[in-house]
């Protein structure tokens, strides 16, 4: 068993289909994300989890090129997708990342994934999302393939199947959960991509950053943001979609 981050990735999003696919500097954003997430320390697989819909074959064959494993599974059962990716790739725990997240920072996924690792058997799920202080779009969650299991045998509702971890952190009677926090709470800040307003602001901080440092961090996106708070209006008036 190893620690396996494991990346929802589908081209089938409402608000922008094909995101995942959108190419900034001739790549697309989920290279950017497999290409960082690969930097965590802690990790030591990453596997894709696309769906068994025809038009995910695009995102197959980018993860071939990239040599990185994928699995198909149910477009709408992604609880079922991620642990029976989990089950074929021997994840345990399964760091889950979402493929709407193309800068998500190395070093922020290494803060969570220590967190459950550090306190080894007093955490079913850690996150830092439970209470937001990082920017939308470093989402990290860590869960025991224990606990993983559980909630597919025993989650029933629709939104539960869909958002894989839902039933977990909504049942702290039966899970152990844990939330990593950021010193200052920067929560405002949407760098994840649902829609073509996210897609802008995010070529814009690629465009800026990475040519001169692909390792850019999130203190780095958060400098440019200040040295230019016109872009995060940008998408300000977006709202997230609610479980």
């Amino acid at each position: 068993m190893k620690v396996t981050a494991i990346i929802q990735a589908r081209t089938g999003s409402t608000r922008l289909p094909g995101k995942v696919l959108k190419k900034v500097l001739g790549k697309p954003l989920l290279e950017y994300q497999v290409e960082r997430v690969k930097r965590a320390k802690t990790v030591e697989a990453v596997v894709v989890a696309t769906t068994e819909n025809e038009r995910d074959d695009p995102i197959v064959r980018l993860c071939r090129e990239l040599s990185v494993p994928v699995y198909r599974g149910p477009e709408e059962d992604v609880l079922a997708r991620y642990y029976e990716a989990a089950v074929r790739f021997h994840a345990d725990p399964v760091v889950r990342l979402t493929a709407d997240c193309p800068i998500i920072d190395p070093a922020v996924i290494d803060r969570v994934v220590a967190c459950y690792v550090r306190n080894q058997g007093k955490y079913d799920y850690v996150s830092n999302t439970l209470e937001r202080t990082y920017p939308r779009g470093m989402d990290t969650e860590v869960v025991s393939f224990r606990a993983l299991k559980r909630a597919f045998e025993e989650a029933k509702d629709p939104a539960s199947r869909e958002h894989v971890t839902a039933y977990i952190y909504r049942h702290p009677d039966r899970f152990r959960i844990g939330n990593v926090s950021h010193p200052a709470d920067e929560s405002r800040h949407r760098w994840t991509v649902d829609t073509g307003e996210d897609f802008l602001l995010i070529q814009k901080i690629i465009e800026r950053l990475y040519p001169e440092n692909p390792l850019f961090t999130m203190d780095d996106v958060l400098r440019v943001l200040r040295e230019n708070p016109e872009w995060a209006e940008i998408n300000a008036h977006v709202e997230q979609k609610k479980l």
